[in-house]
């Protein structure tokens, strides 16, 4: 006998959002458990970085740039030019850098993920495996969570790095910066706990891309039309909850970490 479902509005999203909660706890225990799939780890890692590396380095030499000219024009208007090197690196190091990367990993690699889950799914091979005894989140989903979670790491740091060349560069060259003194205002506004939540902040988008991919997957609807479906979902969803996250992260972390000088 089935318990009926309770029904109101909002029933059904709350249900779906608890399933997607309930797939990201077993992902991340089943993470720590043997059989470890550490070639189909390798083989998503390599996919996912090969498609996202010159994406991101590309977005993220732009985006260093009108973060610095926007941010020199401020302080040029203050009269505080010296601080522009250390406003854009805050900017790039705690906001932009996870946030590129995590909207790229989800867009690009996601979408894959979300879709080959899909197909398998309507073709039934993840029926076929449960009949065999083996679990498809530990077959399939957890090396492609684990993976976009690597790459979403090492990505920060390159985006972090290429983000601050660009703004050096764009200020020096087009607002007449003194190159010492971009450098040396880093220490001034920036420390080490904002390159921390940075990396961390990348790291949970990348589990966070790869758990809402790999959920849409497993759950597809209509045949093949409804693995389309689920791909733009999986994007919607992911940028939707990335901004949120990234919203309560920054303000637990303003509110914990005090400034530098404060």
């Amino acid at each position: 006998m089935t318990t009926p479902q309770i029904s109101f509005p909002g029933a059904g999203g709350l249900r779906e959002a608890g399933r997607l909660f309930a797939l990201g706890v077993t992902v991340f225990g089943l993470m720590f458990r043997r059989p470890f799939q550490f070639r189909e780890f390798v083989e998503q890692f390599w996919f996912i970085a090969s498609v996202t590396i010159l994406p991101t380095a590309l977005v993220s030499i732009p985006f260093g740039a009108v973060t610095s000219l926007q941010v020199g024009s401020l302080t040029q208007q203050f009269g505080a030019q010296s601080f522009t090197g250390a406003a854009s690196v805050l900017v790039v190091i705690q906001q932009a850098s996870p946030m590129i990367v995590a909207l790229l990993v989800s867009g690009v690699a996601g979408s894959t993920i979300c879709a080959d889950i899909g197909a398998r799914s309507i073709r039934e091979e993840l029926d076929a495996m449960m009949v065999l005894g083996v679990s498809p989140v530990q077959r399939l989903v957890v090396p492609r969570v684990l993976a976009c979670v690597a790459v979403a790491f090492l990505l920060n740091g390159l985006v972090s790095v290429v983000g601050v060349a660009g703004g050096y560069f764009f200020n020096v060259l087009m607002q007449g910066g003194t190159p010492g003194a971009y450098v040396a205002s880093f220490s001034a506004l920036a420390q080490l706990p904002d390159l921390y939540v940075g990396e961390f902040k990348a790291i949970l988008f990348g589990f966070i891309a790869g758990v809402v991919a790999s959920y849409r997957g497993l759950n597809p609807r209509g045949g093949p039309k409804g693995v389309g479906d689920v791909v733009n979902q999986s994007v919607v969803i992911t940028f939707l909850l990335l901004f949120m996250l990234n919203l309560v992260i920054t303000g637990i972390y303003l509110q914990v970490v005090p400034p530098k000088g404060g």
